[in-house]
Order: C-alpha cells, then structure tokens, then sequence
C-alpha cells in the first residue's frame, strides 16, 4: 500500500489509510465499511488531505455535533453547526475562512440552500433554484447516505443539486447496498457516475432490477457483476471481522446531541437549582448539617441526569434509527421507565429486559436477539446490567449510563464477553451542556473514584469522595459540563 501523506491529529488504522487513499483516488465515492469502523475519520481524512474546504457534512440530525467534534479533534478545523442564528451569515464566515465546515441535517437543506421551488406539489432538480452560497463548497460527505435512496425524494433532489460539479462527493453508509441495487440509483446520481460507469438510470434498472422469480441465477449473475463494478469504480466496503487485527477489543464513542428546547429549558433551571444549592453546602461548616445536604444534592444530581435523559429522547430514536438502518443490530441501555417507554413506543418489534419484565420474559428477549429475531434489545441498566449473554450484536449504545466505571463495564460486557467475535464499540449519548459530560468523565477518566462498586446497581455512590468530584466537575463550568 501507498504511503499515505496526513496532517490528522491520529494515526489512521491501515484499512483507514487505504479508504483515504481510496477517496483520494476516485473523489467521488461510497465508504461502506460497516458501523464502527470509523467512516467519519476516513472521509474527514480525504477532505483534509485534499484540502477540499469549505466542505459541506449533510447528515442525521443526531450526528451534527458529533461531525463538528471530529473535525476538531481530528483535522484541527472549525466546523460550524447551522442554525437560526448563522442562516443569513454563514456564508460570509465560510468564505472568509472562519469555519472550514458546514454541518446540516437532511430535514434543513431546504431552508439553507433552497432559494426557491419554481412549481407548486412535488417537483423535479429543474425546479429549484439553489442559493449561490452552495457554490463556496469544494466538497460534500453524506452521512448515512442511503436517507436519500429515493430518487424522488425531496432531500434527495437537494443533495443531488447541491453536490452537482462538486470535485469531492463522500457517501457513507454501513447498509450492505448489492441486495437492493435500486436503492444505488439515487445514490450513483448524486455521485455522478450513474451515467458515466453505469450507462444511465435505464440501463442500471434493466441490468440489475428486471428480473422475475424464475431467473435466480441470472440475478446472482447480475449482482456479483454489479457488486465487481462497484468495488472497481466508486465503493470500498469492509467488515469488522476482516480488520480484527487492528482493532482494540473495545471501542468507545462519545456522541454529543441537543436537548430538545422544552427539556433544555426545564434542565437549566433546575442545574442553576443546584448550583445555587452547592454554594450554601461548600460554605456550610457544621458536619451534621452537611452530611444532610450532601444526601440531599445527590438527589438533585439524580434529577438532572434524568432531565437530560428526556430531553435526549427525540435524538436518540433518531441515532437508533439511523444504526439499524445498517442492517446491525443493537443493545440499547437506559434506566428510568420513562425513557424505556418511550423508546419502546418508538420501536414496537424491539425486545426488552427492564425490572417490570418477568424472568421468563427476560429470557424470551434475550432469545430473540441471540436468534436474530429482534434487531433492538432495549435494557435498563439494573436489570440487565449483569449476568446476560448478548453477543449477537457488537455494539452497544447508552442513552442513560451508570455512575461508575465498574458499572458501565458491566453493561458493556453483555456483549463483549466469550462468544463475541468483533470489535465491540460502545456509543454514548452525552446531552450537550448538561451533567452528562461530568459523569461520563468521571466514569473514564477518573476510573478509581467509586470504582469499588460494582454489580451495575445504577445507585448512585454515596460515599464523599464521589460527591466531591461530581460537585467539582459540576460547578467547574467546563463547555460540555453542568449547564
């Protein structure tokens, strides 16, 4: 392999480097690795070696936060997240180079980038007049990019106009795309290699889509020549188990969402409750008295970790959705019945295992998924925390988590344990600005407070070192922190 020429602030894994030199090669093409691989990174890495900015990231609206956390972290640009705020400016702070990226979800590329729809009720491209402001973009990444598979589709005729003579197009998606070959239409389009490799839209339908029950082999035929075609001209696709080498057992990932403005507004009363609170508490001298407070603030800490828990709800269906739109499935962990219920409305073919399911019930779920007959498996951190074999799935998402380091190691060995043959990779759903970002640091970056307990409880600790540091952290005012 090529040596491959970077100023990332990491090391790409080797697999990592041939996917950049891959979209360095081909400029406009499909990393289909599967979910945890790190498809951000590579195509972050062809962006910033290439030198492609601004750079335009359209994805899931769960996912905006951490897009501008990556590009920071990784390539040391500012990416700038749009909203109400910089609709009428963002244009000037990327052509003046204040920010490299611009970060939008599906739903919004209408209210930044369309100027006008020039029909009423549904329209084709010919119909939208775009903003001039798109033309300030030397390339595009398309997160989860089977969300515009749907040729008619107004996000798809959006993305399809935006990215129109973009030198640098990234589509990423995990969904394993040979088996529906017209969900590649729309996609190939937006590439601009449908007509150019495949010979246009007809001809794509009539070589790899018409064909009727009796004519299987011709259809293997036709998908293994799609699948070759594929892989030569514009995709590169590889699975966990093919790059286990080079992986760590376990991988963690942060993923920083908004709360939704209700939850955001009722969470920062009551965190400006509990600073208030821990003002009169660091300057209370009598013990007794303080040892009263303390019980009474870790309340309080309870309270607001369930807030944010509420306001992550909407975010999470989305992320949740966007996962299993890769065909993988998930464990999801969460501890109020709140959050539970929610997400079981969300997701009604999910299973469960939660302290109102029965241990026949427990099991039933734990079946289902082992089997592959649920893709979700939603868990409450108590009742599942220990003891279950779930090594059906490789990835584990967190929407609530324990106070401990020893506790979420509970809850993710349900899945990286004896049976598991891939990476394991752990995401956890942090609300932005809100106690989250405390307690996640101290679960992993302070591994020894608390770190006795065990037996995923999901209590929070008592003792008066962990208070201690929560209140530290907390008042601390850290970007990500108490709110």
């Amino acid at each position: 392999m090529e040596a491959l020429k970077h100023n990332l602030k990491v090391t790409p894994y080797e697999y990592q480097q041939e996917g950049i030199l891959f979209g360095l090669r081909k400029k406009r093409f499909l990393i289909g690795d599967e979910p945890g691989l790190g498809k951000t990174l590579q195509s972050i890495g062809v962006v910033d070696c290439a030198r492609a900015y601004p750079c335009l990231v359209i994805c899931p609206s769960s996912l905006k936060i951490n897009w501008q956390r990556e590009f920071e972290k990784f390539a040391d640009v500012k990416a700038l997240v749009l909203d109400n705020a910089t609709r009428s400016t963002f244009p000037y702070l990327l052509s003046m180079g204040m920010y490299q990226v611009a970060i939008v979800n599906f739903e919004s590329l209408r209210k930044y980038f369309v100027w006008d729809i020039k029909t009423n009720g549904s329209f084709r491209l010919k119909d939208v007049v775009f903003s001039s402001c798109i033309k300030l973009f030397k390339s595009v990444i398309i997160d989860e990019s089977h969300r515009v598979k749907d040729p008619g589709a107004q996000q798809t005729i959006f993305t399809k106009g935006i990215c129109s003579g973009k030198r640098y197009i990234a589509l990423l998606s995990g969904t394993p795309v040979v088996n529906r070959p017209e969900d590649l239409v729309a996609q190939l389009s937006i590439m601009e290699r449908l007509a150019d490799d495949f010979g246009g839209r007809g001809k794509f339908l009539s070589d790899y889509c018409s064909f009727g029950k009796d004519q299987e082999e011709e259809q293997a035929e036709a998908l293994a020549d799609l699948s070759a075609k594929l892989y030569d001209n514009c995709m590169i696709r590889r699975e966990k188990k093919s790059v286990l080498t080079e992986l760590p057992e376990k991988t963690r990932t942060d993923l920083y969402v908004e709360l939704d403005p209700e939850s955001r507004k009722v969470y920062d009363t009551a965190a400006a409750d509990l600073r208030e609170y821990l003002e009169k508490y660091t300057g209370c001298t009598d013990v007794e008295i303080r040892r009263k407070m303390r019980m009474e603030a870790l309340v309080k800490f309870m309270t607001l970790r369930s807030l944010s828990a509420k306001g992550k709800v909407r975010q999470a269906v989305d992320f949740v959705n966007t996962f299993l739109a890769n065909g993988k499935p998930l464990i999801l962990f969460c501890s109020y019945h709140e959050i539970v219920d929610a997400l079981k409305k969300a997701f009604p073919k999910a299973v469960s295992v939660t302290g109102r399911d029965s241990l026949v019930e427990k099991q039933a779920a734990v079946d289902s998924f082992q089997n592959g007959h649920a893709q979700l498996i939603i868990c409450s951190i108590k009742a599942a925390g220990v003891g279950l074999t779930l090594t059906a799935s490789s990835n584990v998402a967190f929407v609530e988590f324990p106070w401990t380091y020893a506790d979420c190691c509970q809850c993710e060995d349900r899945a990286h344990r004896i049976g598991q043959k891939d990476n394991v990779t752990c995401y956890y759903l942090l609300g932005r600005n809100t106690i989250d970002h405390v307690l996640y640091s101290i679960i992993h970056k302070k591994k020894s407070i608390a770190n006795q307990i065990m037996a995923a409880s999901d209590d929070i600790p008592q003792d008066e070192m962990y208070f201690n540091e929560l209140v530290t952290m907390f008042m601390g005012g850290s970007e990500d922190g108490g709110g």
